[in-house]
């Protein structure tokens, strides 16, 4: 598969770890990930901001490896905030789980199903 962040010269960059646009081309594979809580498998809800964040990417990163792939395939980020003054935490999160991968990504602060969870990630995966 061939892989391309894209950052229009004529257009907003980028800040903070990723890419306005990303190009696939010869993709054999997409996985749509549900918006994924901040819940432990036996249910349990870790407490506090990061650890909720790092829960809900550990279960990204189950659905990825379910699916036989990893955090590497991840082309499109969605995280819904609850709150935006979590903004810097979930920069902070997210970038010590994705690393130097710049995916397409959007931010969305919005009401979320569970009013104790203070996220959800979705991710878009592609091989």
């Amino acid at each position: 598969m061939k892989r391309d962040a894209i950052n229009a010269k004529n257009a907003p960059q980028p800040r903070g770890g990723y890419a306005q646009a990303v190009k696939l081309e010869n993709f054999e594979r997409l996985l749509f990930v549900s918006g994924q809580v901040p819940l432990t498998s036996d249910d349990v809800l870790p407490e506090g901001f990061k650890a909720q964040a790092r829960q809900a990417w550990l279960n990204v990163d189950a659905q990825l490896k379910a699916a036989g792939m990893s955090k590497a395939d991840i082309v499109k980020v969605t995280v819904f905030l609850a709150d935006r003054h979590h903004t810097m935490e979930n920069r902070e999160i997210r970038a010590e789980y994705l690393g130097t991968l710049a995916p397409a990504m959007t931010v969305v602060i919005a009401g979320i199903f569970d009013t104790a969870w203070l996220l959800e990630v979705e991710v878009i995966a592609a091989q």
